[in-house]
C-alpha cells in the first residue's frame, strides 16, 4: 500500500468515527465558521462596546446574540506578525516570521486551523489581505479557495470600468463563496479586510488617507468627533525619546496633528468601520438565505489595536493598551439563550482563535499551539486555571521601534525595550493597572526614593515572569535572528 493511500484511508476512518461535541459524528453536523478579520481596529470602536459615535448595527447584533470579550488582546501588535500568530496558533518568537528569512514555517502551516479543517473535510477559504508569505504547497493544504486582495489603491477598476472599494469586493467574493456552499458540508471562511488600514501612500485627509466605500458617503458628516482621552501633550512629553521619535510619532503628523485633519480623518476612519459592518450585514443575509445561519459560528476581531491620536501617537507596535487590545465577538447560534448576550472579562488572545476553531470542528488541538480554546468560556464554564497574564512582544521592525518583550497581567503591565541591542540593559516599563489603568505612570522609571516596597517587589516579580514566559516559548532576545542595530543618533 502506498503512503498516500494509507494516509487517505486513515483520514476516512477517522472521519467516520470522530464525534464532535454535541454532534453525531457526521461531517455535516459540524458547525461552519465565518471568520471576519478587520485591520487596525481597537477594541472600543464598536457600537456594542459603547463607542459614542461609530455605528455598527450588524456587528452589534452578533454581540447581542453572542459573546463579546472585553479583554481581547494580540500578543504582537503589527499586521504580519499578528496574522502569522493567528495562522500558526503560537507566539511570534515561535513562528519568527520576518525575523527569519523565507515563508511562514511549513511545519507550523501543517498545524494551522485551516490545514486541520481542510484535512477533516471542511471547505476552507481565505479572501483578502494575507500579508504573510506562504509557500504554494502549504497554501494548497490550507485552502480550497484562496483569493488575495490588497490595497494601494483601495478602489479597484472593475470589468464595467467603474471603481469598487476592496471592502465591497470582499463582500461580493464572500457571498459568492457562500452561494456555492453545499449544505451537507461545513466550511471555514476567513475574510480579511484591508480596512481600516490607512492608505499610507496618500496623506490627503479623508478619502485620500482613509478611503471609505461609496455606500458610506456623507455618514458622520455633521458629527463632532470627540478628542482621544489621552490627548494632553504632557502625556506625549513623558515618553522616552525612542518612542517620541518613533514611527508612531511620525505617522501622527500624517493623521491627527491639527483639529481639522483630526476631524476629517476620524470621520473617514469611522466610515471604513461602518463599511465593514455593512458587509457583515450582507454576509449574514446570505447565510440566512441559504439556510446556513443556524449552524454557522461567526467570529469578528482585528489584527491589532490602533492609536487614534492617543498619547500623541498613530499606528501600533507598543505595549500600551491602545496597541494591544482588539474587538472580539463570537456568535454561536447553537448556544442556549441564557448563554447569549454576555460580555466576558477573561483574557482572550489572537492565538486562541485557531485552537477555538479547531475545537469547534471537534478536532484535537495541535501541540504546537500556545493558544487555548475559548469554547469553555463560551459555554459558561471557565476553567479554574484560565490565564491571568500573557507574553507580549515585538520582534519584527527594530529599525522603527526597538524590539521589546513583556507581560500583560490583570494587575500589572511590564515591558522591556532593547533600545541599544539585545546585549544591553533594556528600558523598562511597569504600570499598576488597578490604580493607573491609563498607564500614565512608569513605575520602573521613577526615582528609587519614589518607589514603594510594593513597586519594587512587583518589578522583580514581573521581570521573573517575563523571563519564565520567554523561556517557555522560544529563544531569548539575544538569540532572535534578524537584529539590526539602531540608526546612529543625530
Amino acid at each position: 500500500m502506498s503512503r498516500a493511500l494509507a494516509i487517505l484511508l486513515s483520514a476516512c476512518s477517522w472521519l467516520a468515527s470522530a464525534k464532535p461535541p454535541g454532534g453525531n459524528g457526521l461531517l455535516a453536523d459540524r458547525p461552519s465558521i465565518l471568520f471576519i478579520f478587520a485591520d487596525d481596529q481597537r477594541n472600543h470602536t464598536l457600537g456594542c462596546a459603547g463607542h459614542p459615535v461609530v455605528k455598527t448595527p450588524n456587528i452589534d447584533l452578533l454581540a447581542r446574540d453572542g459573546v463579546r470579550f472585553e479583554h481581547a488582546f494580540v500578543t504582537t501588535s503589527t499586521c504580519w506578525a499578528s496574522r502569522a500568530c493567528l495562522f500558526t496558533g503560537c507566539y511570534e518568537r515561535r513562528h519568527l516570521y520576518r525575523a527569519s528569512p523565507g515563508p511562514l514555517n511549513p511545519d507550523l502551516c501543517q498545524t494551522s486551523y485551516f490545514t486541520q479543517l481542510k484535512a477533516a473535510g471542511y471547505r476552507t477559504g481565505h479572501l483578502g489581505k494575507e500579508h504573510v508569505s506562504i509557500a504554494e504547497k502549504d497554501a494548497a493544504a490550507m485552502w480550497s479557495v484562496r483569493r488575495k486582495l490588497g490595497r494601494n489603491p483601495y478602489f479597484k477598476i472593475q470589468a464595467d470600468g467603474g471603481a469598487r472599494h476592496t471592502t465591497q469586493i470582499l463582500g461580493d467574493w464572500g457571498i459568492k463563496f457562500l452561494a456555492e456552499q453545499r449544505r451537507n458540508r461545513p466550511f471555514c471562511l476567513q475574510i480579511s479586510f484591508n480596512a481600516t488600514h490607512a492608505e499610507d501612500g496618500d496623506k490627503r485627509p479623508g478619502i485620500g488617507h482613509f478611503p471609505w466605500p461609496k455606500v458610506m458617503n456623507g455618514k458622520y458628516e455633521v458629527q463632532e468627533m470627540p478628542l482621544p482621552p489621552l490627548n494632553d501633550p504632557a502625556i506625549y512629553e513623558s515618553q522616552p525619546d525612542f518612542l517620541k521619535k518613533s514611527i508612531n510619532r511620525q505617522r501622527y503628523f500624517w493623521r491627527w496633528d491639527t483639529p481639522r485633519k483630526y476631524q476629517t480623518n476620524m470621520r473617514a476612519y469611522f466610515r471604513m468601520i461602518s463599511g465593514i459592518d455593512h458587509v457583515v450585514g450582507r454576509l449574514v443575509a446570505q447565510l440566512e438565505k441559504q439556510g446556513l445561519a443556524d449552524n454557522t459560528v461567526i467570529i469578528y476581531t482585528a489584527d491589532n489595536g490602533y492609536y487614534l491620536g492617543d498619547r500623541g501617537f498613530a499606528g501600533k507596535w507598543t505595549h500600551y493598551e491602545q496597541s494591544l487590545r482588539v474587538p472580539l465577538i463570537v456568535h454561536d447560534p447553537r448556544l442556549p439563550e441564557p448563554k447569549r448576550g454576555r460580555v466576558l472579562s477573561e483574557m482572550a488572545l489572537n492565538s486562541d482563535l485557531g485552537a477555538t476553531i479547531i475545537d469547534l470542528a471537534g478536532l484535537p488541538a495541535p501541540v504546537s499551539h500556545t493558544g487555548r480554546s475559548l469554547l469553555p468560556l463560551l459555554q459558561g464554564e471557565p476553567p479554574r486555571d484560565w490565564r491571568r497574564e500573557f507574553l507580549c512582544e515585538f520582534l519584527a521592525v527594530p529599525r522603527t521601534i526597538p524590539r521589546w518583550e513583556g507581560v500583560r497581567g490583570t494587575d500589572w503591565s511590564y515591558a522591556r525595550y532593547f533600545v541599544d541591542g539585545p546585549d544591553k540593559s533594556p528600558f523598562e516599563f511597569l504600570h499598576d493597572l488597578k490604580h493607573d489603568p491609563a498607564q500614565l505612570v512608569n513605575i520602573a522609571a521613577l526615582p528609587t526614593r519614589l518607589q514603594t516596597e510594593g513597586h519594587a517587589l512587583a518589578l522583580l516579580k514581573m521581570r521573573k515572569r517575563c523571563n519564565t514566559l520567554v523561556a517557555a516559548n522560544g529563544l531569548p532576545m539575544k538569540d532572535i535572528p534578524g537584529y539590526r542595530p539602531p540608526a546612529p543618533k543625530k
